[in-house]
């Protein structure tokens, strides 16, 4: 007999090193523990978010530099698209932007003084050969009035004499407007062309920047989809990334929990491939049922009612959860009256 309760001892102990070597433990202690009423136990779902990445703009893959499962961090170079085509448009944007830049300069700065004085010069050209006319009508008039030249010979320096007032007038505009320099419309009209051809330079800048794929944050490789060569258009899929934050377990609690748990308390995260928990928090609480029956509800209806929750995944620096991997949530529950003072010192 007391072999047999011997044997059946070393065996219990047997049975306890291994489930505790195994982790399965605290397990078993978690579900003798189910019972207390201030323990919650909920089931639920490694949710990692996921980024699909592909480039803003459309062309021939060149390079890609990452393979499935390497990790990533924020910035890194994934992948190349042909530049040549984007770098020759930006070559003619910065041409058409200096082209306007030109024009523009050249009208805030006016005339250059060479075209002034030529200005100048060609009012005085006129001024003379007006003062001249002058006199030559002067002693016409003379002899018209002895008769001693033709009426037509006084018409024609009348009109030589009122042709070049009116060509003095012109050039005196003309010296006018030199002097002032352009219309504010047509410098107006230059600054808009200008600032267009900015925006388009800009514009082929930004895509030949779009040229190269970056890690938008840190996370994995799940898939590459592309191979070099590829012709894609703009944001095709290239890759698909894993994020590494944030990491949440999707998660219901039953109807009846509900009054035991608030956002922002403390969770431990456990999973099948390891004993140790990992640290969450409860960050969200659906406001309605995932599943609502009738409109009509008994008590024991009502009891079926769960709601969608989400526990934020402090740190899992090992990368032991995996997207969709089953986990188990252990809280402890708190009372309505510690519920209702955080509530009430939260809205004050």
């Amino acid at each position: 007999m007391k072999k047999r309760f011997a044997l059946a001892l070393f065996i219990f102990a047997a049975v306890l090193g291994t489930l505790y070597a195994t982790g399965k433990l605290e397990g078993l202690i978690d579900r003798f523990r189910e019972k207390d009423p201030n323990r919650i136990r909920l089931y639920g779902n490694v949710e990692i978010r996921q980024v699909l990445l592909g480039f803003r703009v459309p062309g021939r893959i060149e390079a890609i530099h990452r393979e499935e499962g390497e990790r990533v961090a924020s910035g890194d170079l994934l992948g190349i698209l042909d530049p040549v085509p984007y770098r020759i448009k930006r070559s003619e944007a910065r041409g058409a932007m200096l082209q306007a830049k030109a024009a523009l300069d050249k009208l805030h700065r006016g005339f250059r003084a060479e075209e002034v004085r030529e200005a100048e010069a060609q009012r005085d050209r006129v001024r003379a050969s007006l003062n001249l006319a002058e006199k030559d009508y002067g002693r016409i008039s003379n002899l018209f009035a002895r008769k001693a030249v033709a009426k037509s010979d006084l018409d024609r320096a009348a009109s030589q004499r009122s042709a070049l007032k009116a060509e003095l007038a012109a050039a005196e505009n003309a010296l006018a407007l030199v002097r002032e320099g352009y219309r504010r419309e047509d410098i107006e009209a230059a600054e808009a062309a200008y600032e267009t051809a900015n925006a388009r330079l800009a514009e082929a800048e930004n895509a030949l920047s779009d040229t190269e794929l970056r890690s938008p944050a840190e996370g994995t490789i799940l898939t590459r989809v592309s191979e070099p060569g590829t012709v894609v258009g703009a944001g095709q899929v290239v890759y698909a990334l894993a994020l590494e934050r944030p990491i949440q377990v999707r998660t219901y609690i039953p109807e009846p929990q509900l009054g035991r748990v608030r956002v922002g308390m403390p969770a431990r995260i456990v999973t099948d491939s390891s004993p140790d928990p990992i640290e969450g928090t409860l960050a969200f609480i659906s406001p309605t049922a995932e599943f609502t029956p009738k409109q009509v509800q008994t008590e024991d209806l009502r009891t079926d009612l769960v709601y969608r929750a989400r526990i934020l995944v402090e740190d899992d620096r090992d990368g032991r959860l995996k997207n969709g991997m089953p986990v188990t949530v252990l809280m402890e529950a708190v009372s309505m009256e510690s519920k209702e003072a955080s509530e009430a010192a939260a809205s004050r």
